[in-house]
């Protein structure tokens, strides 16, 4: 389908959104399974168990059954984990705000962003003594996120609608990833990071640790544009994935030069956990702590079949908290 001549960069993006749409109703149609968890994502699925819901989720969204009883895969182990790794940290783990402190107490406060205040209630955020610059995020969940470049332009109204919707959400309830469950949702303000030596913008590092060891580096660029994923191991030698349907740029990433600093730091916020992704952020020397993922995708988004073995067979479902 084709589009005769060429309108305004506002008329492109609506009219990619109206084909993002159309697709996902097309992949919803062919997949009807898939409309769980779009009921699901609005809280609709309650009612029904942990497992049996997982089970649901995987055959909708991984397009396969979940084998529980001899979990081999990444994604498989990940939804055992869920199940059945309850160490009580990973309440702390999982909270935004609450990790910068276990964080600054693990490696230095040097390594967290600045948190400038936070707020239960959307009504109750006041922006007067930030600076022109910020960010706005809940604690709780994905997606809940308002920057602010320069507040005298700032669509506070429209960030507060958008706040106030994402912190009467319970991301649990769509992923059943238990340590979200009662994680007490607020909005934080933050320091605004920006990477002035890269056009995609701010350039994510997201290293994933097996029992403390890191192992895959994660390399996003354009997270709000064109986005695109590089994979690298502990050495930065490229390693080939199909991941979630993120294209892969052909233009790889140079090797960060605290490359080790940043290793040596994700394995020891990560020591004695089956799986866990430490992200981050490089300006200029300075290396910034991003967040924690326990499940990686939720162990939902599709990975081709080699490295999903590959990756599973790397976690020690021994490492359990209690097993």
């Amino acid at each position: 389908m084709g589009r005769a001549g060429a309108g305004s960069n506002a008329e492109n993006i609506a009219w990619g959104k109206q084909m993002s749409l159309i697709s996902k109703a097309t992949q919803y149609i062919k997949h009807p399974l898939r409309v769980y968890s779009l009921v699901s994502r609005a809280g609709l699925t309650r009612f029904v168990p942990d497992e049996q819901h997982l089970r649901i989720m995987y055959r909708a969204l991984i397009g396969k059954r979940l084998d529980l009883d001899n979990p081999q895969g990444f994604n498989e182990k990940l939804n055992w984990l869920k199940l059945h790794d309850r160490n009580p940290l990973y309440n702390t783990l999982v909270d935004k705000l609450a990790v910068k402190k276990w964080v600054a107490d693990k490696i230095g406060e040097k390594y967290v962003t600045e948190t400038y205040g936070y707020w239960r209630d959307a009504e109750d955020i006041s922006i007067d003594g930030l600076p022109s610059q910020f960010v706005l995020k809940t604690n709780h969940d994905s997606g809940g996120v308002a920057i602010c470049r320069d507040k005298a332009t700032f669509d506070f109204d429209a960030a507060k609608k958008l706040l106030a919707k994402h912190l009467k959400r319970n991301y649990f309830w769509w992923t059943r990833e238990w340590p979200y469950k009662d994680v007490i949702p607020v909005v934080m303000a933050e320091e605004y990071l920006e990477d002035e030596g890269h056009e995609s913008g701010l350039v994510d590092y997201k290293v994933t640790c097996f029992g403390g060891k890191p192992t895959l580096i994660e390399v996003h660029r354009g997270r709000f544009g064109e986005h695109t994923c590089n994979y690298y191991d502990a050495d930065w030698n490229p390693v080939r994935i199909e991941w979630a349907g993120i294209p892969v740029s052909p233009v790889e990433v140079e090797r960060p030069e605290n490359l080790k600093e940043m290793l040596e730091l994700s394995a020891e916020l990560t020591r004695g956990i089956p799986q866990v992704r430490c992200d981050w952020y490089v300006l200029g020397e300075r290396l910034i702590f991003g967040e924690l993922t326990l499940f990686n995708g939720a162990g939902l988004d599709p990975i081709d079949d080699e490295n999903d073995s590959k990756l599973g067979s790397l976690i020690d479902l021994g490492l359990a908290y209690g097993d």
